[in-house]
């Protein structure tokens, strides 16, 4: 059956991709804000690396299996839109947030509407693209992660410099708050204006809404065990560099106050800037290779980029954490952005390569729960708790990072260039999957989609 038109399916990646390009700045902004919340909530690091991570993870990742199992079923574009919603106001009520165990429960609250997103949005694109073009695809769509977190350190440095121009600030309605309550609403009330957009977007027409009964939840536990080598070497070994990569996204602003003393608004442009840029790059080049290598026969290519990446991470990240001065750190902070970024394109992409249709949500949410849980659920809490309790000192915050991470990758790389073969032997499963399902049902509407 015919996919949709190409500048179609362009416009559907781009809708895709704003969205989440929202969830990101909504995400991250924490970051930038780690001295005035200790400050004024009166925390710990490992508190502020709880908010960070561990709280929004925790939620994001278990409502994500049973979202994802939604998105297999009902309207794809419907459980976005309500999750889109529901994390903008959450991000917007923390500017609200008084103390830290209110300001836990919003972060978990922003957890579970962000998890509606991903799931629907990796079917919803791999639905409009051939084999040959979709890690390119959904490597655009994850620019979203690298332009969010840019224009979260971006625009929030900015805001930082305006407001803390003001020691306190008086709104209509909500009365005086800090200046980091302001950037709350800064960055969560917007999102709610791109909701409309997921009107614009329709299921292709291949879907059938009902096809995703003949894959019950049994069926697609069954499909995962009969895959579980492929599965949990890919999942655990993404997840081991998204550790290294959130714990980094986390602390790198600290590393620069606490290190070069930095202002907040100057990390925020320079990190901003650099991660915007570089991680797109980072994104779109590993994409592109993948897609280049599979045409030449690597079947998993995905793979085999995602290990090589790992491998070199560990020298770009020691040469920046361990850099003699901010102009040097800076300079290695540029390679050391675009390799970061570069696998979760190809990551998602693996996933849906392996698995069948009707059964790419639920996978795709197995995969963000055991990344999110172990990376961003653990990366800054482990990055901040080695700060505090390993090397005992603030300014120390440089070796953590670089213990944190070169641990990570080492294991993440082991892990991924295991998986390689138990990989293409998943390729296979699924090739003998469809074939079956083709015997029992005149019309096979994954087929257009079957990894080439």
């Amino acid at each position: 059956m015919a996919l949709p038109s190409a500048r179609y399916a362009w416009y559907v990646v781009g809708v895709l991709t704003l969205i989440y390009i929202f969830s990101f700045v909504d995400r991250q902004i924490f970051s930038l804000l780690v001295a005035p919340l200790r400050r004024d909530l009166q925390i710990s690091d490992t508190q502020v690396s709880l908010l960070m991570g561990f709280s929004f993870a925790l939620f994001y990742t278990f409502f994500g299996i049973p979202i994802g199992h939604l998105a297999d079923v009902h309207s794809r574009r419907m459980i976005i839109a309500i999750g889109l919603v529901l994390w903008s106001a959450f991000t917007t009520s923390c500017g609200l947030a008084h103390s830290f165990a209110v300001m836990l429960v919003l972060r978990m609250g922003v957890g579970v509407g962000e998890a509606a997103l991903s799931p629907a949005a990796y079917s919803l694109i791999t639905d409009h693209f051939e084999g040959k073009r979709l890690a390119t695809a959904l490597s655009v769509y994850s620019m979203g992660i690298y332009v969010g977190s840019g224009l979260s350190f971006l625009v929030g440095g900015l805001v930082v410099r305006f407001a803390s121009s003001k020691e306190m600030w008086t709104l209509p309605v909500v009365g005086a708050m800090h200046p980091w309550q302001m950037i709350f609403f800064v960055v969560g009330l917007p999102g709610l204006a791109a909701a409309p957009l997921l009107w614009t977007v329709s299921e292709p027409a291949a879907r059938r809404m009902g096809a995703a009964h003949r894959a019950p939840m049994k069926r697609v536990i069954s499909y995962l065990l009969e895959n579980r080598k492929t599965v949990l070497l890919h999942n655990i070994g993404f997840a081991l560099i998204a550790l290294a990569n959130y714990g980094a996204a986390g602390w790198i602003p600290e590393f620069y106050r606490r290190r070069f003393h930095w202002e907040i608004g100057k990390i925020g442009v320079v990190y901003g800037t650099v991660v915007a840029v570089m991680g797109c790059a980072g994104l779109l080049g590993a994409g592109r290779i993948a897609d280049a290598l599979r045409a030449r026969g690597r079947a998993n290519s995905t793979l085999f980029v995602g290990a090589w990446i790992a491998v070199l991470l560990i020298p770009v990240n020691c040469l920046l954490y361990l850099a003699p001065s901010a102009m040097w750190a800076t300079i290695w902070l540029v390679p050391a952005a675009a390799l970061s970024a570069a696998p979760f394109g190809i990551a998602p992409t693996a996933i849906q390569q392996m698995m069948p249709p009707v059964m790419r949500g639920r996978a795709a949410a197995v995969y963000l729960f055991v990344v999110n849980i172990i990376g961003l659920g653990l990366g800054p809490t482990a990055v901040g708790a080695c700060t505090q309790y390993l090397f005992r000192r603030e300014d120390a915050v440089h070796y953590s990072l670089v213990l944190v991470g070169s641990v990570a990758c080492a294991m993440a790389a082991v892990l991924l260039f295991w998986a390689l073969k138990p990989f293409v032997a998943s390729l296979d499963r699924l090739r003998a999957w469809s074939a079956h399902s083709a015997g029992a049902t005149r019309t096979d509407p994954s087929q257009a989609l079957l990894p080439e």
